[in-house]
């Protein structure tokens, strides 16, 4: 069990005066049910019900009032509500359509519990049983894997990770930090796979836990689909996403199928619903707000970089690369720091896009662009300090801002530079390591 940066963020959750029930998303096995019995040390009683369970889903599914149902929660577990700061778990909620239905009564008549719950497939499960949270009576924060410096808290880096939180972050621990990333990107953020590197340091006994996640990933299939034949296309869809990751896809024949692309389209988006996948869509915004063009071909980002090189079979090459970029195409190098960006949002469903400027006689593409305030920052994932930056001189001859970042493997400096039409600017060349931090970084950079 090992800290994880939401604990954090549930602390302060849980002191909020309007304090709302709390829906806690994440795909399977990325650490919710751990990370919420850590938090509920600090409670007096801690009352957790896992809804997969039968007799513990026939409290909820019983259809008592709810003054009833308080009652025979605690009566369940043999505890009192008049005792203490109470923490309620309600782990896979998704299994009890009842249980969704009553949190908006735990908001309105029991403001003294505090209440958690959790689901990997809520979007697919609530949506097939046509139930919903009740809106604005629950909070939401989403769970990912392990971010590059929560491996570095679990692996008892705690040099490196002061320096990973130190901005500017100093130049003499470039060669060491690059090492320490490196090794995050092979083994990846699930914390089973982190926990046993951790105990063993052994890359090759990790192959069995991976396999274990990859069935138990295809034995929830059923729970995904609307329908059987839905069931083999969902299949050949997670075993097709570790190969397709990266790239921009059309929904018609993804995977190298025959599949329809009305098919796909369901198929891929109850993986997106299961956090197992994110659909990127490129957008022309050059001012906020971003507005992602779901009419043009998303690119594909899998949940975990660890999880994609074991089932890419790419495991073996990384012990000889220097250079994230040159290695598989360049798409490791961007699949990590989009993991890294996802992770530093918990308290909303991070829609990360991308840039494009599709004319005839002028086409570009930037590999990410984010909002910052009244400002939308371009970023580019580039092979060390070469590699021409044409889509970006694009993006700035037509930006309000003169700001740029470049994601890369050397070191971080800012360089004043020029685009071909004449338009100053200034670029932050940033390490792949410090992609988590990009937000505290662009303030450093515009001086905020």
């Amino acid at each position: 069990m090992f800290q994880r940066k939401i604990i954090g963020e549930l602390e302060v959750w849980a002191s909020q005066k309007n304090r709302k029930p709390l829906i806690l998303r994440g795909a399977r096995q990325v650490g919710k049910t751990t990370a919420v019995d850590i938090f509920s040390k600090s409670f007096d009683q801690y009352l957790y019900f896992n809804l997969e369970k039968k007799e513990e889903a026939e409290v909820f599914n019983a259809g008592l009032a709810f003054e009833d149902f308080i009652q025979a929660i605690f009566f369940a577990k043999n505890m009192s509500r008049s005792k203490g700061k109470i923490l309620l778990f309600i782990d896979e909620i998704q299994n009890s359509p009842d249980a969704v239905g009553m949190m908006r009564y735990f908001y309105e008549s029991a403001k003294d519990i505090h209440v958690v719950a959790a689901g990997s497939l809520l979007e697919s499960m609530v949506g097939k049983a046509q139930i919903s949270f009740p809106v604005g009576r629950v909070q939401y924060l989403y769970m990912y894997p392990l971010s590059f410096e929560e491996f570095l808290l679990a692996t008892d880096a705690h040099e490196a990770l002061k320096l990973y939180n130190t901005i500017p972050f100093p130049a003499f621990a470039f060669s060491k930090m690059i090492q320490y990333f490196h090794k995050y990107c092979l083994i990846g953020g699930m914390p089973e796979i982190v926990q046993e590197y951790t105990e063993k340091k052994d890359i090759v006994a990790l192959a069995p836990i991976y396999q274990g996640l990859l069935t138990s990933y295809l034995d929830d299939v059923s729970k995904y689909a609307k329908s059987r034949a839905m069931v083999e296309i969902i299949r050949h869809a997670i075993e097709s996403v570790p190969l397709e990751a990266g790239h921009r896809i059309k929904f018609q024949g993804f995977g190298k199928s025959n599949y329809r692309s009305r098919e796909m389209r369901e198929a891929l988006r109850n993986l997106e619903r299961a956090m197992l996948i994110y659909l990127l869509y490129p957008s022309t915004s050059i001012q906020p707000p971003i507005v992602p063009d779901r009419k043009k071909s998303p690119r594909l980002q899998f949940f975990d970089t660890g999880l994609l090189n074991y089932f890419s079979g790419l495991r073996e090459y990384y012990f000889n690369m220097e250079d994230l970029h040159s290695f598989y195409r360049g798409i490791l190098a961007e699949h990590i720091v989009g993991q890294e960006f996802l992770s530093t949002n918990r308290g909303a469903k991070s829609k990360l896009s991308f840039w494009v400027r599709e004319k005839r006689q002028s086409t570009a593409e930037i590999d990410f662009i984010l909002q910052y305030g009244k400002y939308i920052m371009p970023v580019e994932v580039k092979s060390g300090k070469t590699g021409t930056l044409r889509s970006l001189h694009q993006f700035i001859n037509l930006s309000d801002h003169p700001y740029a970042i470049r994601l890369y493997s050397g070191s971080l400096e800012k360089v004043k530079a020029k685009t071909p039409l004449g338009e100053s600017y200034t670029l932050l060349n940033l390490p792949y390591f410090l992609a988590g931090k990009i937000y505290d970084y662009i303030g450093w950079l515009i001086g905020t």
